[in-house]
């Protein structure tokens, strides 16, 4: 497996900028629902257990390549607090580690310039601190909205929060679709669902968190992605990170390969995010080689590949040091918040 492109090498410097997907890539607009296309869709459990455990055994990544690799992921992580604890001073603080995600000694030892991760996720109430303290650096703020993390609130409710979160200045919104709908094979109510969400986010960008490990089965996860999609989604998102089962390679695996069905059918982009549960630093660069292998590099820019994670930045920092030093560190040197 070779070394992705240096974070701040590309013939397309805006995406490395701003990492703002409107830069680069064309928005989805959507398309009317195709039930036949949804339904066609189907997931072969086994195979896709077998490929995704493929993927993680092969995972050969060492030294330089290694440190490429994780300097990549870190320009596309989603840094997070969802907490109920959550205050201003730690949203600042967390801002912070988004403009300065590396240490300068560790950049200046491999050779690199300053990088940042790819946003800043938050609650509602969160926004303004948050975008008072990335102003001017281009990171853009992402919400969490629509009664996250179940979704069960009154749908105009829903709908107002993303309107108030765009209006406070989020830059991205996450929203949670209705599993109820997936469940009980009502489509076209989430494919309504997902086109409002959509049409309330205006000029912002929609992830939609598809909560895969409610969803009951790979062929649920399928269609919903699908679904989701057709109704104008930028990204689609495995999970909000309070699921018992978050982000998994097979889940991944069949949402990539929606993605690229999508893609290969209407030359429409598609964004990926895997959230819950990446915590290690080897796991990001297997998802990274999940999506080179399955979608090509043009997969493995912000614009169009995030990790939500919290806690991910800490290990990828600790590996680098060792890379650079030969000695692993504390892991209370490397906090985000």
């Amino acid at each position: 497996m070779t070394a992705p492109l240096n974070p701040q090498t590309s013939s397309d410097t805006s995406t490395e900028q701003t990492h703002l997907p409107q830069v680069t890539e064309m928005r989805n607009p959507g398309l009317p629902l195709d039930l036949n296309w949804v339904l066609s869709a189907q997931a072969n459990t086994s195979a896709i257990e077998r490929r995704a455990g493929n993927i993680a055994a092969r995972r050969s990544v060492k030294k330089a390549h290694q440190a490429a690799w994780l300097l990549r992921a870190v320009t596309c992580i989603d840094l997070t607090t969802l907490s109920g604890d959550d205050t201003a001073r730690r949203v600042e603080r967390l801002c912070a580690k988004a403009r300065q995600p590396v240490a300068p000694a560790l950049l200046d030892a491999l050779g690199m310039g300053p990088i940042t991760t790819g946003a800043v996720c938050v609650y509602h109430e969160m926004i303004p601190p948050a975008v008072a303290a990335l102003a001017g650096t281009g990171i853009p703020v992402a919400a969490v909205s629509t009664g996250f993390p179940a979704g069960l609130s009154p749908f105009p409710l829903r709908l107002k929060e993303i309107e108030m979160s765009v209006a406070d200045g989020a830059a991205e919104i996450d929203i949670v679709i209705s599993r109820r709908h997936v469940l009980s094979g009502n489509w076209q109510a989430l494919y309504d669902e997902m086109s409002a969400m959509r049409a309330a986010c205006g000029d912002a960008h929609v992830k939609a968190i598809l909560a895969t490990g409610e969803l009951g089965s790979l062929r649920n996860v399928a269609r919903a992605s699908l679904v989701c999609m057709m109704a104008g989604a930028d990204f689609i998102k495995t999970s909000t990170g309070k699921e018992s089962v978050n982000a998994t390679l097979p889940v991944s695996l069949v949402m990539i390969r929606a993605i690229r069905d999508y893609y290969d059918r209407t030359g429409i982009r598609v964004g990926y995010k895997p959230a819950g549960g990446i915590s290690k630093a080897k796991d990001a660069v297997t998802y990274l080689a999940l999506m080179k292998e399955e979608l090509g590099d043009r997969w493995l820019r912000p614009d169009l590949f995030r990790f939500g994670a919290s806690s991910l930045l800490n290990d990828i920092e600790r590996q680098l040091e060792h890379h650079v030093t030969g000695h692993y560190s504390a892991g209370y040197r490397h906090a985000s918040s």
